[in-house]
């Protein structure tokens, strides 16, 4: 690969921007310092430094990120913050978006991957990847709620009409004021926990999630923080969740 073009795909800058830089000797190839643009760079083998800094070139880059509350789940936005602007310009450089979507006010774990290939199976309904999210709504939730949720729910709303699939749902705590539960769903269509929670009369008042698959959401990451993740990791995608896993997660949530 040509060094500028290294450069610019590891979000060092533009072309021209990247291209000034090794003019001005800040960067080194192999120890050396480079003055030519367009040498070819091994990207797997090669060392590669920009002021001292070592370069790291991945072609496939996996992110964990626990989405905030009041960030966009978009690639870009022209008056609001993204969870892109949560990174650095290395991951949109690349390619890299959001495997799916959290509403603006909804927390916890969300991918940022440039594979396609694996975003594609987290969104796909047909893949049956679970979603589990704990969620606190303003109302009693009880035995009943459970059974409709097991035998899926049909949604009639002001954001359209679909038979939500069936779904597993986990009271953690009840009272007549505030409930809090923990739901699995392997679809995602628009608000849906949200909506399937207002069919039982009840409103979402907070809502985390916390799993995709066998991944669970670090803990040690506080809201807005991220890391890359492991191969290892990334495997857990292609797997789904035990269900006793999810109980052991909702004790650290």
């Amino acid at each position: 690969m040509r060094l500028d073009k290294l450069l610019s795909s590891l979000g060092e800058g533009t072309r021209s921007e990247v291209r000034a830089l090794i003019r001005a000797g800040r960067v080194r190839v192999r120890g050396e310092t480079a003055r030519d643009a367009g040498m070819q760079v091994d990207e797997a083998r090669d060392s590669v430094t920009l002021d001292g800094r070592e370069l790291c070139y991945k072609s496939v880059r996996h992110v964990m990120l626990n989405k905030p509350g009041g960030v966009l789940t978009a690639a870009r936005d022209a008056r609001q913050r993204t969870v892109m602007d949560l990174l650095p310009p290395l991951y949109a450089a690349m390619g890299a978006m959001p495997a799916g979507r959290l509403d603006k006010d909804t927390e916890g774990l969300l991918v940022i991957t440039s594979d396609g290939q694996l975003a594609h199976r987290i969104i796909s309904p047909k893949h049956d990847v679970g979603k589990v999210y704990l969620a606190r709504v303003d109302g009693p939730l009880g035995e009943e709620d459970v059974r409709a949720f097991e035998e899926g729910l049909h949604i009639s709303d002001a954001d359209g009409e679909f038979d939500a699939r069936s779904a597993g749902l986990t009271i953690l705590r009840a009272s007549q004021t505030e409930s809090e539960a923990r739901v699995r769903v392997t679809e995602g269509k628009y608000h849906q926990v949200k909506r399937m929670f207002a069919a039982r009369g009840v409103q979402v008042t907070y809502l985390k999630r916390l799993s995709i698959g066998a991944l669970r959401l670090d803990p040690a990451l506080a809201p807005g923080q991220w890391r890359e993740m492991t191969q290892e990791e990334a495997a857990l995608l292609e797997q789904d969740a035990p269900p006793e896993e999810d109980e052991q997660e909702d004790k650290h949530a």
